[in-house]
């Protein structure tokens, strides 16, 4: 089926604190799809590589199925590359002087480079390949494709409230980043806030989005002993503005209904040095979930709320 990838039009975030935050994720219970993506990193070598790839997708090192149409820059709504955003000029807005670093789970070409992708890289506490090729829904709508279309949505709604926006990649290399390069990213820009985008690969029946948060980890080259309170806060204003945005429910698989999920094995949140979360917007593997994530009104509404999340962090 022909997926639209249109870019609808955009607003203004709107603040929300943490305590409402919270009070939001708790108040809606069951819900939409979301589930442990996973991630992995670790080497510093400037090497194309990966993202994260979930516990529970089907083939979690090996290749999914790809969607009629590839992913690509053209799909989303900016056409800024990967490195700073848009050309032109920011708007003055509450988000001027902020940078922020959006990370696109996966790579669409992933799937042509395998052996490359599962190579394995330093993650602090151990070691995990470079990057998967995601997850799909079961006609074909890849992981890689719906987090490229959200994550430039999600751009042009920050760089219209001023931000300093960076993609970690834009499909505009054969493969990866590696993880360990997708967290060495972040780090680099001193991103003030970076959101990884995903989408599950888990079961029928499990839905609902997830916000994973880094745990306590020291190892290696892994210390996120100053970005886990800071990251808890950026992943609770997420998931409060989330479930009021896009109307999804906390997972009812992951997190006890929080909407939150702590791990300690995803290099990506490892290895990074500032405030860090990934997103499981929907489980891909659930009919009535996928229903969701192939729509690309309700895509604006999940980048909407990841928007109006970070920026009630950044101003808070």
């Amino acid at each position: 089926m022909p997926y639209d990838d249109s870019p609808p039009p955009t607003r203004r975030a709107r603040p929300l604190s943490v305590a409402a935050a919270l009070a939001a994720v708790c108040l809606t219970a069951a819900g939409c799809g979301g589930g442990p993506e996973a991630d992995g990193a670790g080497a510093a070598s400037p090497r194309p590589g990966a993202d994260a790839a979930s516990s529970t997708d089907p083939t979690p090192t090996g290749q999914q199925p790809e969607p009629s149409g590839t992913a690509s820059p053209s799909d989303s709504g900016s056409d800024s590359d990967s490195d700073s955003g848009s050309a032109k000029p920011l708007p003055k807005g509450p988000l001027t002087g902020r940078t922020v670093v959006i990370d696109p789970g996966h790579n669409p070409r992933n799937r042509d480079h395998t052996r490359e992708i599962n190579e394995k890289v330093d993650i602090g506490t151990g070691r995990k390949e470079c990057d998967t090729t995601g997850t799909s829904t079961d006609d074909g709508y890849a992981e890689a494709r719906f987090t490229l279309d959200v994550s430039h949505r999600l751009r042009t709604l920050l760089e219209a409230e001023g931000a300093r926006v960076r993609l970690t990649h834009d499909a505009d290399r054969p493969f990866g980043p590696c993880i360990d390069e997708r967290a060495r990213i972040g780090n680099e820009a001193k991103a003030d806030a970076v959101v990884s985008v995903h989408a599950d690969g888990s079961a029928v029946g499990n839905r609902g989005f997830h916000v994973i948060l880094p745990a306590g980890v020291k190892g290696g080259a892994a210390d996120t002993s100053k970005i886990v309170k800071s990251s808890a806060d950026l992943g609770a204003r997420i998931a409060g503005h989330f479930v009021r945005t896009t109307g999804s429910a906390p997972s009812n698989y992951v997190g006890g209904n929080t909407g939150l999920d702590t791990r300690n094995d995803l290099g990506g949140l490892n290895l990074s040095t500032v405030p860090k979360v990934f997103v499981e917007c929907g489980n891909m593997r659930d009919p009535k979930d996928a229903a969701l994530l192939t729509s690309a009104s309700w895509r604006q509404k999940a980048a909407q709320g990841l928007a109006d999340g970070i920026t009630s962090y950044l101003k808070g």
